[in-house]
């Protein structure tokens, strides 16, 4: 079983950057691809980013391309979304998820990821 607590978020202004933290418990970690994906109020759940086991690989969706930035620290167990430039349609419920499969591809489909954490509140204001 693998566990995730996400933290990090909160309010910043348009133009400001916040970053995320996912913390994850299990001996496999180094093992697994991690993903970042997000939920906005009325709408599905999104694809953010994804980073590989060793963080070789990343993969980004269109809309964060440039401004976010996916990394991890296997020693620390922990995946990091920095994100900068953030924008109003930024605003969501960010959640890290992790792959069960070993060494796996960065992918960008939320049924590729197992485990959830319970999601941090990114507020984005005009």
């Amino acid at each position: 079983q693998v566990q995730l607590v996400e933290s990090g978020g909160g309010l910043v202004q348009a133009g400001g950057s916040l970053r995320l933290s996912c913390a994850a418990s299990g001996s496999t970690f180094g093992r697994n691809a991690m993903g970042w994906f997000r939920q906005a109020p009325g709408k599905v759940r999104e694809f953010v980013a994804a980073i590989t086991s060793s963080g070789g690989s990343t993969n980004y969706a269109d809309s964060v391309k440039g401004r976010f930035t996916i990394s991890r620290d296997n020693a620390k167990n922990t995946v990091y979304l920095q994100m900068n430039g953030l924008k109003p349609e930024d605003t969501a419920v960010y959640y890290c998820a992790a792959d069960a499969e070993v060494y796996g591809l960065a992918y960008s489909g939320a049924h590729r990821y197992d485990y959830w954490g319970q999601g941090t509140q990114v507020t984005v204001s005009s």
